[in-house]
């Protein structure tokens, strides 16, 4: 189903493509978010245990100013992602990609991710949300630059920021994807956040839900993004 091309995950549909021919497609993707026989899911949640929840409201177009504050890099710095699945944490690498930890880390400060959607779910790819319009086309008013490490390498658990195919390599806005499958192959151009320390579990669930192409059945809501040090 054919998205604009201003989509910061466009790019990610393409490579997600090449993957799915190399690999025999999605069947074994989708086998795994079927329940087993004889389980039911709990009251209010749908069958893979996800808390079933209105869709949020979208925020609208975003104009916010480009953060300059910074994060010291002699803490460790983490952000933890509350969403109707669970909760997950990920460590920011603020040594290898300072600007985007900082502006990662400024966004969720101002509650810029509270009430959004994981938009975007591909089984055993990534999923992706952070977008304020809920339809992969939304940002918050700016860019940032930073072009991600050169032996960066797009494993389960890294956590990368969306961007479109115009935009140069490790240009990024709000959209953030966390990566499902062990490795997916993607060339070294979106922006390094971080990594999932805890938690994984919960991205994985979130990883096969129910979708219609790659948008979740039952919205999967990102409650709340809280960032702390230590």
């Amino acid at each position: 189903m054919p998205r604009p091309d201003l989509r910061p995950s466009l790019l990610l549909l393409v490579l997600l493509a090449l993957v799915a021919a190399g690999c025999g497609g999605g069947s074994g993707s989708e086998r795994e978010a079927t329940p087993e026989a004889g389980t039911e899911a709990p009251p209010g949640h749908n069958e893979v245990g996800c808390r079933k929840v209105e869709a949020p409201e979208p925020k609208g177009d975003q104009k916010l100013a480009k953060p300059t504050s910074e994060l010291d890099p002699s803490k460790e710095w983490v952000a933890t992602v509350a969403s109707s699945c669970g909760e997950f944490q990920i460590t920011l690498d603020v040594k290898r990609a300072p600007k985007t930890g900082a502006s990662f880390a400024a966004l969720a400060r101002r509650g810029f991710f509270d009430g959004t959607t994981f938009h975007r779910v591909s089984p055993g790819f990534v999923i992706q949300g952070g977008d304020p319009l809920g339809n992969g086309t939304g940002g918050p008013g700016y860019s940032v630059q930073e072009a991600p490490p050169e032996d960066l390498a797009y494993t389960r658990g890294v956590v990368a920021m969306a961007k479109t195919l115009s935009e140069p390599p490790g240009t990024s806005g709000s959209q953030f994807f966390v990566v499902t499958g062990e490795d997916v192959g993607l060339p070294p151009e979106f922006a390094l956040v971080g990594r999932v320390t805890q938690g994984q579990e919960v991205v994985d669930t979130i990883g096969t839900v129910p979708v219609d192409g790659e948008t979740p059945v039952d919205p999967v809501v990102i409650e709340k993004v809280t960032v702390s040090s230590r």
